[in-house]
């Protein structure tokens, strides 16, 4: 059985003032199998974070549905790991206590509590800002702590919804190689949505690509570059005939959605 089902998802927003319907997402199906890192990759307001929001169940599909180890989603659960772009840290709590939060509301004895976020702590490179809040902190760093009390729950999956969007480029480097380094030792399964197609390469062992609005996958690419990932292997030749193939693929469908919309 794969890890996560996604059979004929669909996701159609009403029109405002009984206009007319969006369609977000064409019916769409996929599996993620256990230990799988995906990125989703397409145009602007093809449907990409919509399909994550469902996976997360912070939105219902239309139609179809969406299986994690055969149970179905129906709302958000601490099965699924869920970070975001914007930086959603609760600003009044510490870095330790937000990294905590899901352990105590789970009630996991304080003993192992502290234990578990040393650990990731010590994980993100945290070490030494325990104690500081959000606003004391840099992009780079609340994002490292998102990610942190993301993992410390262990979700059965991770959800990313473009996390570096926001990023500098030397941090946004940074952080890929971060998440892949914990990827590589700990094998969680991971959806990833990104506009970056470098990034997309480099992190995933597939890759999908949605056409224009309404969304559907187009594409379902291996990426087959080995392990352990340095980032100099964004200069070898495997790398630019990935990046040429998934630039194309992305032209045509960014064309596609300005076209629409004349």
């Amino acid at each position: 059985m794969s890890k996560l089902r996604i059979d004929s998802v669909s996701r159609i927003f009403p029109g405002v003032r009984g206009g007319t319907p969006t369609r977000a997402l064409e019916p769409t199906s996929l599996s993620v199998e256990d230990n799988d890192f995906i990125t989703i990759l397409g145009p602007s307001g093809c449907g990409k974070s919509t399909l994550l929001r469902i996976v997360a169940g912070l939105d219902q599909p239309t139609t179809g549905q969406v299986l994690l180890d055969g149970q179905r989603v129906t709302q958000p659960g601490p099965d699924r790991g869920m970070v975001f772009q914007s930086y959603t840290l609760f600003p009044w709590l510490s870095v330790r206590e937000n990294i905590c939060f899901g352990l105590r509301e789970k009630q996991v004895p304080e003993p192992e509590q502290q234990q578990i976020v040393a650990h990731f702590i010590d994980k993100v490179g945290l070490r030494g800002f325990e104690n500081h809040y959000p606003k004391q902190l840099s992009g780079g760093m609340q994002q490292r702590t998102a990610l942190a009390r993301a993992l410390a729950n262990d979700p059965k999956i991770l959800l990313l919804d473009e996390p570096f969007g926001a990023l500098d480029n030397q941090t946004r480097a940074l952080m890929q190689e971060l998440l892949l380094g914990i990827w590589e030792a700990d094998r969680k399964t991971v959806l990833f949505v990104t506009h970056d197609i470098d990034e997309a390469i480099f992190m995933a062992n597939r890759v999908l690509v949605m056409t224009a609005r309404p969304g559907r996958v187009k594409s379902d690419i291996a990426i087959d570059l080995p392990h352990p990932r340095h980032y100099t292997v964004k200069t070898t030749p495997e790398f630019a005939a990935y990046k040429a193939r998934l630039t194309e693929e992305i032209r045509v469908e960014s064309l596609r959605a300005a076209a629409a919309e004349h």
